[in-house]
């Protein structure tokens, strides 16, 4: 039995050199073009993620001319930077749900959740993108014995709400390969892993065979409202009757939604490609992703070139809603000691990689989705709280609808009033002082799990 110190070495990395400023999934593309010049189309995107794009490819081919406007490239943003979870409602703030908008409403919004799977992996076919998917599910699993009462609560109010899970016993756990350090925890199969930036940068080719007018490394600089929407930018300038917002954590810079949503900065590390009998002291042979049920969640999986990586463990609020693109230290020093604790046969093994990057979050953790209120013709969507692989592809779809005067049911039930966030200093304190509180007690769970490995 290898047992864990506190004076034990953690693998080492620097930032130097393996800070990913594009995160570790993608690299810049070779044939950019920036906007120049005077354009017009019927619908102006702002932003090339997930919902950016699927949105432009779901206006297209109904016929519409659309213009896609990004400040840096497709995928630069949390697009780009996530973890790869395909993921259904595991994991929702069920509770926090049921509260804010009912038990009925809470409903369809999980239902929303749920949908947005099978739409990415029909989108994947329809589309021919390979981003090496596994559809192995997603396995929400305890490091501490005193993490059951809160997962199984979880789990009930979820399967009142349609969230189809089960309860995954030591037994099973063991059976699937999950490491050790894995206890127990709750299953979903739907959905599964994969390749954001495969997916992404698949999204932006399929939109540019499309016919989708895509500008990038140019940032909107201004906008006017009315009618006909004019977009600004450094070198030119685009309009339309209709502009999708689909900026997530970058919205408040625009001035927009900066009293619905927050951006958190959330970190990864990637390690070394483990060797084929590194491989087998783990055993994990389905390659489900993890996720803890810690109040800042931990995600681990193995990717399809055989690295691990790890995010979130540690969220970080910039003040004024800021999103500078630099590394955070503290936060991949917790992720590197999460990956020698949760995986000790694995220690040594080193960090190849690490980002940040963020994603945004109301205070009642539920999506931002609607049009502003001077001008229904400006619709936006952020607040995806980390889940947006599925919901902000299935965002497309809905909004494209919206346009076409189409209200779906999946888009109404999204549909709440957010509540107003903090002035500045009131919202960076309160945030903070939240994210040290969660860390404190995150921090006291993982010494009781450390504890008790050591004594086994």
């Amino acid at each position: 039995m290898i047992t864990y110190r506190r004076n034990e070495k953690v693998s080492a990395f620097t930032t130097s050199g393996q800070f990913r400023r594009f995160g570790g999934w993608l690299k810049r593309p070779a044939d950019l073009q920036y906007l120049q010049g005077c354009v017009s189309a019927d619908v102006i995107v702002i932003g090339a993620g997930f919902a950016g794009l699927s949105t432009a490819l779901e206006l297209t081919a109904r016929g519409a001319k659309v213009i896609v406007i990004e400040q840096e490239f497709a995928g630069f943003g949390a697009s780009g930077r996530n973890a790869g979870y395909l993921a259904g409602s595991m994991g929702l703030e069920f509770e926090l749900f049921v509260k804010k908008v009912g038990h009925d409403q809470a409903k369809q919004i999980v239902s929303f959740y749920d949908a947005g799977v099978p739409y990415v992996e029909n989108r994947l076919i329809e589309l021919g993108i390979d981003c090496d998917y596994n559809s192995s599910g997603v396995i929400r699993a305890a490091v501490h014995p005193s993490q059951e009462k809160r997962l199984r609560k979880s789990m009930a109010v979820g399967l009142e709400l349609g969230s189809v899970t089960r309860f995954v016993d030591q037994v099973e756990m063991r059976e699937r390969g999950i490491p050790p350090a894995f206890l127990f925890g709750t299953f979903q199969q739907l959905g599964g892993t994969l390749d954001p930036g495969k997916y992404v940068l698949g999204l932006r080719r399929a939109a540019i065979l499309a016919g989708v007018q895509l500008y990038e490394q140019t940032p909107l600089l201004s906008y006017s409202e009315g009618p006909t929407i004019t977009c600004k930018t450094a070198r030119g300038s685009a309009s339309a009757p209709y502009m999708v917002l689909a900026t997530n954590a970058f919205t408040p810079q625009l001035g927009v939604l900066h009293n619905k949503v927050v951006p958190f900065r959330v970190s990864a590390i990637e390690t070394e490609p483990l060797s084929a009998a590194q491989l087998d002291s783990l055993g994990w042979q389905g390659r489900e992703g993890i996720v803890t049920p810690h109040i800042t969640m931990e995600s681990h999986r193995l990717t399809a070139r055989n690295t691990l990586v790890l995010t979130t463990k540690q969220l970080s609020y910039v003040y004024g809603s800021k999103t500078p693109n630099e590394p955070d230290d503290s936060a991949y020093k917790a992720l590197s000691l999460a990956l020698n604790e949760r995986f000790p046969t694995l220690r040594g093994l080193g960090i190849q990689s690490c980002w940040s990057g963020y994603v945004s979050m109301a205070y009642d953790a539920l999506p931002v989705v609607g049009a502003l209120e001077a001008q229904n013709n400006i619709l936006y969507t952020a607040g995806c709280s980390g889940h947006g692989v599925a919901t902000q592809s299935l965002m497309g779809r809905l909004l494209t609808e919206r346009i076409c005067g189409i209200e779906n049911p999946l888009l109404t039930a999204l549909h709440h009033k957010t509540p107003a966030m903090l002035p500045e200093p009131l919202q960076w304190c309160a945030l903070n002082a939240g994210l040290t509180a969660a860390n404190w007690f995150d921090q006291w769970t993982n010494r009781r799990a450390r504890k008790a490995a050591a004594s086994t």
